[in-house]
């Protein structure tokens, strides 16, 4: 005699609203013996094969219309292996019941993923191709511990939220489901009735691949291998190397000229990779991948934070892309957005009815800058979700750095907002102290377990110690972009010479601070739109002024301590501002001789000369390794710097900010010997008026600048010249 399950359960399970789907279905054992149950709408007739027997023990008979079938094998106490043959019309399909298999989740990873320590979520949460009991499927699981139910719906069971609800593991909230015969490529989402009763469908936060725009569905796919990580990766990361990263938009860096489209990642590899090599850039750095639902936000909108974007290609040919740049010697740096994400209804807002992700107060939980929603990073589960999500490019797609954008929106409560409009902490104070943790905690982590890679902090206040290590009351960041030299630079560049030696100052203040933490010196994206105007066009003068202001700032920032980074466009002179919906105007260089030609050209120089002299990048980060020899000339508008490595090797860089040559400039120098000059921005093969000093420069026993000897030379004007002292 069965055991017949009560109507109103049945109405339930049927109408998707029954939140523990295997204490019904599957395999149940009865005083009669064993009974198994199942929903499958639609079906005809269902029996019960014995998988070891190979025969049919039972006929599972239609218990209600809508689709429940219960059958009774008796006198049988021991579970076993089973299929259901089912008929729908005249077709007869044998299946593999989802509900004849455990728990999937093992004890360690439920209390790993409640605490928030599970280095690798992506492994355990998400949809994950499998093999059980000898059946492949995909098991799935999601996170939404207020959830009344949560079911899988996608192209294997006709989106359909009554025919796959999951089981709901009360110990952390996570709801998981092993569904046999699924296929790697097949779409899928969760169907999810919120703690309020009402239904939406969302992508799996954890999902490997997912449709693009307007498409929101995501898609199962293999977890990528692990690329191991290389000591060449690691020492081209060190702070002692010199690191020159080109800054990139895939979307516009350059497209199809036939119509307007996007370059593939395969493409992208080819060409891109071969220019950044040729152009002598030691890193790509790339705005964010991660799939997002709006072109204008230039990828910092993410929603879909372990899948590459589908705009360029497949997860695998975007690990293709990094391979390529790998073996062209080039490291490849992520922009990764962990502090906010975009309210759309189908990704993790309202996850599951209640504030899931997000703060729960809009005075904590909404970006009225970006109208996004900011992570919960006191929610453990939140925590391990982003950094897990840091962890997953590094060592499934070989990412040999994480740029974190806007930190400072992350560690100040009051960002952006008026009195009133923030939520002090704990201590009453500003600073976001769940944000602190959690970066420490990823910075630490990648760097224990991840040696060679490096996190680099987009950080625009003076917060102190944010490369200082987590033990020391830092965040851990390896590099920090310096956004105070960035404005006072570019503020200094746009002036009229006749107006610079007011504003001397600017220039040399970098320095004071210069050691304070490892800087990277950018000249972003962020410079060069919103009416910013281009590089070349904040430039005072006329043509000819421009590209010289332009040539000799890149000298000074390619010998100024600190790592350099340069965005896409700026490196050939790009007159107009970037356009994320166009190619860069590669036409600028379709004369060899040309103004952008010589931009390009010194670029180009300045980063092989960059790469081949110790003293301009080995002790970026220690006072050792420079020196002011003229730091005071208001007037002339001139300045003079050594640098130096730990080997005695010695340059001198020497800038002119005004269009008036300077002839016997003599300038104190602490060592005397011959002294060759290396790069010159006013040459004629980058389009300047050639002045300079014929190649060699002697010094003299003449004091000057309160030192025994010095050199007399010729300093071009608007130009920046290395001088480099030969053994």
């Amino acid at each position: 005699m069965s055991v017949l399950p009560d109507q109103h359960v049945i109405n339930q399970i049927i109408s998707g609203h029954y939140a523990d789907p295997f204490s019904l279905l599957g395999m149940h054992s009865v005083a009669a013996g064993l009974e198994v149950r199942a929903l499958l709408p639609d079906a005809d007739q269902v029996w019960v094969i014995d998988v070891e027997k190979g025969k049919q023990v039972a006929e599972l008979r239609r218990y209600d219309d809508r689709g429940f079938f219960v059958g009774l094998i008796p006198r049988r106490k021991n579970a076993f292996r089973y299929k259901l043959e089912v008929r729908w019309g005249e077709n007869l399909q044998v299946i593999d019941d989802p509900y004849r298999f455990g728990t999937l989740l093992q004890e360690l990873d439920i209390w790993l993923l409640a605490e928030g320590t599970h280095l690798r979520p992506y492994e355990k949460l998400g949809a994950h191709l499998q093999t059980l009991d000898d059946v492949e499927g995909v098991s799935f699981a999601v996170w939404a511990p207020n959830a009344m139910r949560v079911s899988v719906v996608g192209e294997f069971n006709f989106w359909d939220g009554r025919r796959h609800p999951m089981r709901q593991r009360r110990e952390n909230g996570i709801w998981e489901l092993f569904i046999p015969a699924v296929r790697e490529g097949q779409l899928y989402k969760f169907e999810i009735i919120d703690c309020r009763g009402q239904i939406s469908l969302r992508a799996d936060p954890y999902a490997f691949e997912a449709q693009m725009r307007p498409d929101t569905a995501s898609c199962v796919r293999k977890l990528p291998d692990v690329v191991p990580h290389s000591e060449s990766r690691k020492k081209a990361n060190a702070l002692n190397q010199p690191v020159s990263v080109y800054e990139v938009h895939l979307g516009s860096w350059r497209r199809h000229a036939d119509d307007n489209f996007w370059l593939s990642y395969g493409e992208l590899a080819e060409q891109l990779v071969s220019y950044a090599k040729w152009m002598g850039f030691t890193h790509i750095e790339l705005m964010p991948v991660n799939e997002h639902p709006f072109d204008g936000s230039w990828g910092y909108q993410p929603l879909g934070m372990y899948a590459p974007t589908r705009r360029f290609g497949t997860p695998m040919e975007f690990k293709a892309f990094v391979e390529a740049a790998h073996h062209a010697g080039l490291n490849v740096i992520l922009d990764w957005v962990p502090g906010h994400f975009p309210s759309d209804t189908y990704g993790l807002a309202q996850f599951d009815g209640t504030a899931l992700y997000e703060y729960a107060d809009p005075r904590e939980g909404y970006h009225q800058d970006w109208n996004t929603l900011i992570y919960n990073y006191g929610r453990h589960e939140v925590r391990n979700y982003l950094a897990g999500n840091g962890f997953y490019w590094i060592e499934r797609f070989g990412i040999d750095g994480l740029r974190v954008d806007a930190v400072a929106s992350m560690i100040y409560r009051d960002y952006s907002r008026k009195a009133g409009e923030w939520i002090p902490n704990y201590y009453g104070g500003r600073e976001n102290l769940e944000a602190i943790s959690f970066l420490k905690y990823t910075n630490q982590t990648i760097g224990r377990e991840l040696g060679g890679a490096v996190t680099l902090a987009e950080e625009s206040t003076d917060y102190p110690g944010v490369t200082m290590p987590p033990d020391a009351n830092g965040l851990g960041f390896h590099y920090k972009w310096n956004m105070g030299w960035m404005h006072d630079s570019l503020t200094y560049m746009q002036l009229d010479p006749v107006h610079r030696k007011y504003h001397h100052n600017l220039m040399t203040f970098g320095v004071l601070y210069a050691y304070s933490e490892n800087f990277i010196l950018p000249l972003s994206h962020d410079e060069v739109v919103h009416g910013k105007k281009s590089l070349l066009d904040k430039m005072p003068g006329d043509v000819w002024q421009k590209f010289a202001n332009l040539r000799a700032y890149y000298g000074f920032m390619w010998a100024h301590p600190g790592k350099k980074l340069l965005f896409m466009g700026n490196e050939f002179a790009q007159g107009r501002e970037w356009n994320f919906d166009a190619s860069l105007d590669w036409h600028l260089l379709d004369d060899p001789g040309g103004w952008h030609s010589g931009v390009q050209h010194l670029v180009r120089d300045l980063n092989l000369t960059y790469r081949a002299n110790a003293p301009l990048y080995e002790l970026d980060y220690n006072p050792r390794g420079f020196e002011w020899l003229v730091v005071d000339d208001h007037e002339n508008s001139i300045f003079a710097f050594a640098r130096r490595d730990e080997n005695g090797g010695e340059v001198i860089v020497i800038s002119n900010f005004t269009p008036v040559p300077r002839e016997h400039y003599r300038i104190g120098i602490s060592r005397p010997g011959c002294y060759h000059e290396i790069l010159n921005t006013d040459s004629h093969f980058y389009r300047g008026s050639n002045v300079g000093n014929g190649g060699d420069v002697y010094s003299e026993n003449i004091g000057h600048h309160q030192r025994e000897h010095s050199i007399s030379v010729t300093i071009p004007p608007l130009a920046t010249v290395y001088l480099r002292r030969e053994a």
